[in-house]
């Protein structure tokens, strides 16, 4: 029998929420009825770039998306000729796949310089994107390549909700002769961070967690990871305690989606035949070495993200230890579809062996790459004046969260007997930052110089590979030493 597929992308939603209060439904739904896997990340941790790593299964270096902008080739003429036109959705319509997509697409998806509303996406037969970032209301739609314009009726127009109920109706009308794929992508937990009116006042006592690295200095850290005042101002706790609460009461109308979901599939009766994955495009900092929010840094809480998945052949309560990338996604998906994953230019891998040993056999990866490439402005911001150009994403208190700079590539290790993360950093000091997560996890103690420099060539060798690698070359250095400390 053919395999059905809903794939959940909601917007930098960090690793630990799902464990948590908001995503209750989501968390015994999918997480309890299949695989959570613990040692998820993204290779990048932007939006944009990162999306298009899920939708390619490539490193940013292959897609050459390299940032939100469509100088960065976000949704710009090269990726849509280039990248997208191969992109996983293609290989399901070839394979007969009634395909459905609702949400964030790209960040600059929409543009007039990007196709306008008129581009579709090859792939798709129902598509109903956001034009432009994440918005709850007031927003405009592509619909199958029509304009559709929303305001502000939380009825009609919340963006979360509104993607549950057509999602719903391409269940119900879909031809059940024909298997089907949903690509889901609501803008929780993202900014503005407008909550459903009947969760405006859940969470009132809610802040961020204080434990850890938050408001930590960033000693011993890149030059952009020196400059935030440490302990904090007050406004900027109280900026990112509001955000944070907002951040949670807008996942429960996702939560909502989720049970919406599932309820439908049982009553079609496709649940016990459809692969259900919950996943995010990076992770999200709340105060941590003194930022107040967002993510573009090389930290766990940027690059970790939340994954599960249910489905035939994954047996319920597992928990996975083997680090799975977003990049392995497409792959997964088209290995599952019965795709030849041989004809497909991917840099991830299937991890069905690994959810669903009984399906097929696998092997995992013991490091990967993690790039970066950052953003600034060329002239000084106007409500900064005293911090000079080249940077960006100055708030609040004119704490800046990027900066051209701010561009690295890591070579992130882990397995059984090394926990690892090497970095280096493409500015005027070629900056180096080295973590062992066994006995440091918050990164707390950059320790580049307490390492051997025999240690250090051998990670920068493996670096430089992985920062050239494409296709089979990215999973074909497995060697490694037993120990690297």
């Amino acid at each position: 029998m053919d395999q059905m597929f809903i794939t959940l992308l909601p917007v930098e939603v960090c690793c630990g929420l799902c464990s948590q209060t908001p995503m209750k439904k989501t968390k015994a739904l999918i997480g309890d009825a299949g695989a959570v896997f613990v040692n998820a990340f993204t290779v990048t941790p932007l939006c944009c770039p990162s999306r298009s790593s899920v939708l390619t299964g490539q490193y940013p270096h292959n897609h050459q998306v390299r940032n939100n902008s469509l100088a960065g080739s976000c949704s710009s003429a090269r990726w849509q000729k280039g990248p997208e036109a191969s992109a996983f959705p293609v290989h399901l319509s070839k394979q007969k796949y009634q395909t459905f997509f609702a949400g964030k697409y790209l960040n600059q998806y929409g543009r007039k310089e990007a196709g306008d509303v008129g581009h579709v996406p090859p792939g798709w037969d129902q598509w109903h994107a956001l034009v432009g970032n994440s918005r709850y209301l007031n927003y405009t739609l592509s619909v199958n390549g029509v304009e559709e314009k929303h305001g502000d009726r939380y009825e009609s127009d919340y963006l979360t909700d509104l993607i549950a109920n057509r999602s719903l109706r391409f269940l119900e009308d879909r031809s059940p002769r024909r298997p089907f794929f949903l690509l889901l992508c609501p803008p929780a937990p993202h900014s503005p961070w407008t909550p459903a009116p009947k969760y405006q006042k859940q969470f009132a006592d809610v802040k961020a967690p204080r434990g850890g690295s938050f408001d930590k200095p960033g000693k011993d850290k890149h030059w952009l990871l020196r400059q935030p005042e440490n302990p904090m101002a007050l406004s900027s706790l109280a900026f990112l305690d509001s955000a944070y609460r907002k951040r949670w009461q807008t996942l429960l109308s996702l939560d909502d989606l989720v049970e919406s979901l599932v309820n439908k599939l049982e009553s079609i009766k496709e649940l016990n035949n459809t692969y259900i994955f919950y996943t995010s495009d990076n992770g999200y900092h709340t105060g941590q070495f003194s930022l107040p929010i967002d993510k573009r840094q090389l930290y766990e809480f940027d690059i970790r993200v939340p994954l599960m998945v249910r489905g035939p052949g994954i047996k319920p309560q597992q928990t996975l230890q083997a680090p799975v990338l977003n990049i392995d996604l497409a792959p997964t998906i088209l290995d599952i579809s019965g795709t030849d994953l041989s004809s497909v230019d991917v840099d991830g891998q299937s991890f069905l062996s690994q959810m669903a040993p009984s399906l097929r056999n696998g092997t995992t990866r013991p490091f990967f790459l993690v790039e970066y490439n950052g953003e600034g402005h060329p002239t000084t911001d106007p409500a900064c004046p005293t911090l000079g150009p080249g940077l960006s994403q100055c708030f609040p208190d004119c704490v800046c969260e990027d900066a051209f700079n701010n561009t690295y590539a890591c070579v992130r290790t882990l397995d059984p007997q090394n926990d690892l993360q090497y970095c280096e950093f493409a500015d005027s000091e070629s900056f180096v930052e080295v973590y062992n997560l066994t006995s440091d996890p918050h990164q707390l103690e950059n320790i580049v110089k307490q390492v051997d420099p025999a240690v250090l060539q051998s990670m920068n060798q493996r670096l430089i590979k992985l920062q050239s690698c494409q296709g089979d070359s990215c999973l074909l250095m497995r060697t490694f030493v037993k120990s690297l400390l």
